[in-house]
């Protein structure tokens, strides 16, 4: 991923924070030289010193076999973008787009039964733990899940590469900065006040 110095982000903790949030991403692999894409739900978990993706995809998705043959994998996750006006702006200049993008790289690895069933079970304990009636590993019935097993493969991606851009206007000086924000916040568009919200709270821009 292209990155200008302005918008490169080396924190790895804020990443991580990002990636947990933004968990719903774009896994791409190659086939026969063609890219390939699927867009699931993944996971970042730790083990030791080393962080892996985890996830599974459906026994009929194709992409899952070219693992073997993928020298390496890439996982894209995405936060809120907008258009951003250069009317907005002290002086004449262009229209842009502010975003927030982490891309990460790895070799792919089925899991067994027993991690795919862990995974499974954690995953569904983030997303309905806090629900009034949450669907937990424990609460279905085995044979739905027996059921349900066949039909899915699990993998895990040891994070060997780390690229993450947030491209959220901090090359403007900080009267355009404030404007965009204030801008942004008058848009109908719900994901525009999702970037004037992460701009506010950017502590790292240059004023």
């Amino acid at each position: 991923m292209f990155i200008p110095k302005y918008f490169k982000v080396s924190d790895f903790e804020e990443i991580t924070d990002f990636v947990q949030q933004n968990s719903f991403a774009t896994l791409v692999t190659t086939k026969k030289g063609k890219p390939i894409a699927t867009h699931l739900p993944l996971q970042l978990k730790k083990q030791g010193e080393d962080y892996f993706i985890t996830g599974h995809m459906a026994y009929g998705n194709p992409q899952w076999r070219t693992f073997e043959t993928s020298e390496e994998v890439l996982i894209m996750f995405q936060g809120p973008h907008a258009y951003i006006s250069s009317s907005w702006y002290e002086q004449e200049n262009v229209p842009t787009w502010n975003y927030q993008a982490v891309h990460l790289y790895g070799t792919a690895q089925l899991m067994s039964e027993e991690e795919l069933k862990q995974d499974l079970t954690n995953l569904m304990q983030k997303y309905e733990s806090h629900r009034e009636n949450p669907v937990l590993w424990d609460t279905l019935s085995p044979s739905l899940l027996e059921k349900e097993l066949k039909g899915i493969v699990g993998f895990k991606i040891p994070v060997r590469e780390v690229q993450a851009a947030y491209k959220m206007s901090q090359n403007r000086n900080e009267t355009d900065y404030k404007n965009i924000i204030d801008r942004l916040q008058e848009e109908e568009n719900p994901t525009s006040k999702q970037v004037a919200d992460e701009m506010a709270r950017n502590s790292k821009n240059p004023f």
